[in-house]
């Protein structure tokens, strides 16, 4: 079971949110509007999927990572976890 279940609603709504905000920028670009307006939102779009991420990785060391320490399975999921979150910081895992 994903470690997100409990707020899949919410991660969901998020993502739907995101996707708005990508079809804004679609038809900002279609419109030919201002390059730094575009801009301004396509930081936004990043900052939203960065939040998205950081709240995926959170629920992950909450539920996955947690479980597997306790149950004495931790070595795996510490590996999986440092390859993670070096892959969501940009870096080669």
């Amino acid at each position: 079971m994903a470690g997100y279940s409990m707020n899949k609603k919410e991660l969901q709504d998020r993502l739907r949110r995101i996707e708005g905000q990508v079809r804004g920028i679609q038809r900002m670009v279609e419109e030919d509007q201002y390059c730094i307006d575009i801009l301004t939102q396509v930081n936004s779009v990043t900052a939203a999927l960065k939040a998205v991420g950081m709240g995926l990785l959170d629920d992950h060391v909450r539920h996955c990572v947690k479980d597997s320490i306790e149950s004495g399975d931790s070595e795996a999921k510490v590996e999986e976890l440092l390859a993670a979150v070096a892959r969501f910081a940009g870096r080669p895992a």
